[in-house]
């Protein structure tokens, strides 16, 4: 059992705390200026101030990025010598963590949003010495939320983040204008709803469940002449689709670069 000090309880933070405080046994204590809704018995501080333990094990950042050079020098005193800073912060490097604590390790954790419902992809990342006790710890704690992918750069964890944690936006965006198809073509709402999640649903459980690659998935439900055939060409006749999904995560890794 470790104690884990989380800084700040917003929505990702309060999800992946419900899913820590239900699958560990480590002691948590959240410092967040608000009241947010914890978990049974769990510690709260409202300030450094306010912290009676003074060599937590872990350091947990799940600050907005803007705040952090602000309010993570305070909590500091309260890591133990030997203890690890970790993040969940998007576009705050590990650099730039460590900065704030010389000789630290560091481990960040991308999550990406489906993590709130125990669904979510998460990358890892480890810069400093940092033990192999430390990230066990942590990659128990991100599995917890779903799938993890170590990387062994910074610059890997951007590239993850532009196509898993940024990916459920492109997803959502493509079944909008999947239903706004279905209801062009005569379905009401409802209808046209149920049926683009429902295919999705079924295609993904499919694709995961199958020996089969995706392209062998795909020509299979793909006859010659036929109707999924005349979809595709119009989908992805002239490679427009997949440039379209190349230029969509190489805007996502450069925005990420220059938020570095």
């Amino acid at each position: 059992m470790k104690k884990i000090l989380l800084l700040g309880c917003g929505n990702m933070g309060g999800a992946l705390l419900k899913a820590w405080a239900d699958k560990t046994d480590h002691r948590f204590t959240v410092a967040d200026p608000a009241d947010p809704d914890l978990p049974k018995g769990m510690a709260h501080a409202r300030s450094a101030d306010d912290l009676d333990e003074t060599s937590f094990d872990y350091l947990i950042v799940a600050l907005k990025p803007q705040l952090i050079d602000d309010v993570l020098p305070a909590y500091l005193p309260h890591l133990a010598p030997s203890g690890v800073i970790s993040s969940i912060a998007a576009g705050y490097s590990a650099e730039r963590l460590a900065a704030h604590a010389p000789g630290r390790a560091v481990i960040r954790i991308m999550p990406n949003l489906p993590a709130l419902i125990g669904k979510g992809v998460s990358g890892l990342y480890a810069h400093g010495s940092v033990t192999d006790a430390a990230a066990n710890e942590i990659e128990a704690l991100a599995t917890c939320s779903g799938e993890i992918v170590w990387v062994d750069s910074e610059d890997m964890l951007d590239r993850l983040t532009a196509v898993a944690g940024s990916g459920p936006g492109y997803i959502f965006e493509m079944l909008r204008a999947y239903v706004e198809a279905a209801e062009n073509l005569g379905f009401n709402e409802a209808d046209a709803h149920k049926l683009v999640l429902g295919t999705v649903r079924g295609a993904l459980e499919l694709a995961q469940q199958s020996d089969q690659s995706l392209e062998d998935l795909r020509t299979s439900v793909t006859s010659k002449g036929g109707t999924t055939a005349a979809g595709l060409a119009a989908l992805n006749g002239n490679d427009e689709f997949s440039s379209l999904i190349r230029d969509t995560l190489a805007a996502a890794y450069q925005r990420a670069l220059a938020l570095r």
